[in-house]
């Protein structure tokens, strides 16, 4: 599904650059759960960033589905992504004037999706993921599980084909952080593609496959469940 070919990422500015990362090739196929692990500023988010078509690697191939798409215009990329990727961040990243329903609602409405196929959508994912009793509540009124559970269905709510997570149990506490890995694990084993950066061992051990990155390379991959 995705697959990533000497991948490079260069930062640059007037007086420093800094390679995040530094030839990363990297294969992961539909289905499968897989935890990119490594300290910080190795060059996890970079590489979660570059999957998710969020930016443009410096140099390397990039493919989704076959098709290459490292030269992608911004245009192109938004296009393929806001039909294909679904993310969830640390931060929840949760509009706090917007209702959870509206908060959910939003990637439909990027999508110009009609407004009655948007409501039963949006109700199916509050439903799906447990939350649709606080659906005019505001972020601020949720705790940090119950924002993480919204920020969740919003990226679920287009039926997206993989799900990009950056730290997303790194706000929660233990009891609240088992319960969002229950459910990544359960979008998985419905056939979402799911991609987690973490820095948690036991959040890990969830994925099918980890990856170690150090320095921008990737140094070690251990298969713990075959597909």
């Amino acid at each position: 599904m995705i697959k990533t070919v000497d991948l490079t990422k260069v930062f640059r500015t007037d007086e420093v650059e800094t390679t995040a990362l530094d030839k990363v090739s990297l294969e992961i196929r539909k289905g499968e759960f897989v935890a990119i692990m490594g300290p910080s500023g190795c060059g996890k988010s970079t590489l979660l960033n570059i999957i998710g078509l969020l930016d443009n690697p410096t140099a390397g191939e990039l493919y989704f589905d076959g098709t290459e798409v490292a030269g992608y215009s911004e245009r192109k990329r938004t296009n393929l992504r806001k039909s294909n990727v679904g993310f969830v961040f640390q931060s929840f990243n949760l509009i706090d004037e917007l209702t959870v329903f509206e908060n959910v609602e939003l990637p439909l409405l990027y999508q110009k999706v009609p407004p009655s196929e948007r409501r039963s959508k949006v109700e199916l994912a509050l439903e799906r993921m447990q939350i649709a009793h606080r659906r005019k509540h505001f972020p601020q009124q949720l705790s940090g599980g119950q924002q993480q559970r919204v920020a969740i269905c919003r990226a679920v709510v287009s039926n997206p084909r993989i799900i990009l997570a950056d730290e997303p149990t790194g706000n929660l506490d233990s009891a609240n952080g088992e319960e969002v890995m229950k459910l990544l694990q359960q979008l998985n084993e419905e056939g979402t593609t799911i991609v987690m950066v973490t820095h948690s061992p036991s959040d890990a051990e969830k994925a099918n496959r980890i990856v170690h990155l150090f320095d921008g390379h990737i140094v070690t991959e251990n298969i713990r469940k075959i597909l």
